[in-house]
């Protein structure tokens, strides 16, 4: 299989699965660091070193270990272009920082893109699992079966005192990053997310926007994470993560229902003139079409518009992303050509689920 599967399509297969609770949880992820013990981290790492990780990993995908929970289609940065890299960047599979430094950078994905394993990143591997909806543990039991197996046959940086060694002092430890992306417009329309947000920082989370680190939180989409790798065990951070999801998922169900008892006209106008822009706009850019599409579906999960398919949402999210406009082009653009193309492909696709 080439690369082009993975650049031309916006929705992953896994994306295309149902999860549970997602109505309010978009997405679950779960990331490990790891680094071989007798080679520099990949920011201090000369070529040849870089190159020697690239081809450790690939023995190990050769032994076909792997295979027995799923089997990966490995991609050299290098076989990328820039626009391609902004794609993956854009479905999550890839990091900024893997996107801009390519050397000797690779990607390993499975069909689904399920489970993507980042080469010579900030550390030599990042293994990333993701499930559609609220299954964080059920995302951790993977990446931590891959970890198993990567361990077996890589000699990692480890400490008796400090855990896994990682070039990022934030992520020593466990190594481990779980995150659930989730969809608050309720939140945000009542005024009460900045309450909840303050109230997760303090119990050893973080809160990032739809791209992560330094990005916003467009489209009421976010993303809460463990902060803390240090000091406690993987299960101890995913169980902290999960009550603290569950939580925020009941009170934006609560302030749902509150907006329908206290606010209906108005909630019921505002989806549907989104509904109607989404269907209709000549020209739309990143920002307003991403909060029109955080409104349809809140429009969705309350009932209130019919036969739109949360997928063909999610799909959206992807496709009016700068990357994958250019993609779908085939040339590069600016940002006016993005804005009446993002508006032609989000009719087009309306239009064509005979939405409207």
């Amino acid at each position: 299989m080439t690369h082009t599967r993975f650049t031309n399509d916006a929705l992953s297969e896994w994306m295309r699965g149902e999860g549970p609770d997602m109505d309010v949880v978009i997405s679950s992820r779960v990331r490990l660091a790891r680094n071989l013990s007798d080679v520099p981290f990949p920011m201090l790492a000369t070529n040849v070193q870089s190159q020697d990780v690239l081809n450790r990993v690939a023995k190990v995908v050769d032994s076909g270990d792997l295979d027995a929970i799923t089997p990966l289609t490995m991609i050299p940065l290098s076989d990328l272009n820039e626009t391609e890299k902004r794609v993956l960047v854009e479905k999550h599979l890839i990091s900024p920082n893997l996107a801009n430094d390519s050397r000797n950078g690779a990607v390993m994905l499975n069909d689904q893109e399920s489970v993507a394993i980042m080469i010579n990143e900030e550390d030599h591997l990042r293994i990333q699992s993701l499930c559609p909806g609220f299954q964080v543990r059920e995302a951790w039991e993977i990446a931590n079966r891959l970890d198993d197996i990567f361990e077996e046959q890589l000699d990692y940086g480890y400490d008796e005192k400090k855990g896994y060694l990682t070039s990022c002092p934030t992520n020593v430890g466990t190594g481990i990053r779980a995150s659930v992306m989730m969809h608050l417009p309720a939140l945000v329309i009542t005024q009460q997310i900045n309450r909840i947000l303050t109230a997760v920082t303090q119990v050893g989370l973080t809160v990032r926007g739809l791209y992560g680190e330094g990005s916003e939180a467009v489209g009421n989409v976010f993303q809460v994470s463990n902060q803390i790798t240090l000091g406690q065990s993987e299960e101890e951070i995913i169980d902290n993560l999960h009550s603290v999801v569950r939580q925020i998922v009941e009170h934006e169900r609560a302030e749902r229902r509150k907006l329908m008892v206290e606010m209906k006209t108005r909630i019921i106008d505002r989806v549907s003139r989104s509904l109607g822009i989404l269907s209709y706009a000549a020209v739309i850019d990143s920002k307003e079409g991403a909060q029109r599409i955080s409104d349809v579906r809140l429009g969705v999960d309350l009932g209130i518009i019919k036969n739109v398919p949360i997928n063909v949402l999610n799909e959206l999210l992807v496709m009016t992303q700068p990357g994958f406009l250019q993609k779908h082009a085939g040339t590069k653009l600016s940002a006016d050509e993005r804005d009446m193309r993002r508006a032609q492909i989000i009719r087009e696709r309306m239009q064509g689920d005979r939405i409207i």
